[in-house]
């Protein structure tokens, strides 16, 4: 009789011989190339899927740095223009009483890509490790990771928006600054290095880990 504390052995769908479709879900043998429900090509681990990340997230990583150097907006008022950045233009928000709109812009704009970018390189770097970290933790991260990931271009849309509105009143105009063309490139590149990541590998770093501490 088994323990509820006593830890179970973690054994991957590969090792069970099956391969899952990551479209539609459904489980084949390992054997099988296609799936027979929604005809994807059914691969058990991406070989590649780590350069893939990796590469994106350093693309990434490059585009972010002139999106907080560069100005985010350009106000032009009758004969004066005003440049900010994103931290320069949240200061400005809360120089004005604006603290809900200014700590918006600082989670959107700072705090969440820096958090994406550390998140997608732990994990990265995690299924290289054997142990140390509980792999429904990591999968909880790369899920908060993907999802946050539709969120992420809300400064664009507030440049967009305020873009719009301000132009219609004819007395000043306000256009976005080159870091708005950066600011999107980082978000696109880090979105699609989390969906580059192949999340069965952290399954496979507690499976081998299982089979070192077997092995002892």
């Amino acid at each position: 009789m088994e323990l509820s504390g006593t830890p179970q052995k973690v054994v991957t769908a590969r090792a069970a011989g099956l391969v899952a479709c990551t479209r539609c879900a459904r489980a084949w043998p390992l054997e099988t190339e296609v799936c027979g429900r929604c005809g994807a090509k059914l691969v058990s681990r991406d070989v590649n899927s780590l350069q893939r990340v990796w590469a994106l997230w350093l693309v990434g990583l490059m585009c972010y740095v002139p999106s907080n150097i560069y100005p985010m907006l350009r106000t032009q008022q009758l004969f004066s223009v005003d440049e900010s950045t994103i931290v320069g233009g949240a200061v400005d928000l809360a120089h004005h009483g604006a603290y809900g709109i200014a700590a918006i812009i600082l989670v959107a704009s700072v705090v969440i890509p820096l958090g994406k970018f550390w998140a997608i390189a732990f994990l990265a770097l995690s299924v290289r490790q054997k142990g140390g970290y509980a792999s429904r933790h990591r999968l909880l991260m790369y899920e908060v990771v993907e999802y946050i990931g539709r969120w992420s271009m809300i400064d664009i849309f507030v440049v967009a928006i305020l873009s719009a509105l301000v132009q219609l009143q004819g007395l000043a105009s306000i256009t976005p600054g080159p870091a708005a063309f950066f600011f999107a490139l980082s978000v696109i590149f880090t979105m699609l290095s989390a969906q580059s990541f192949d999340p069965r590998m952290i399954w496979d770093a507690e499976a081998d880990t299982d089979e070192v501490s077997g092995h002892g």
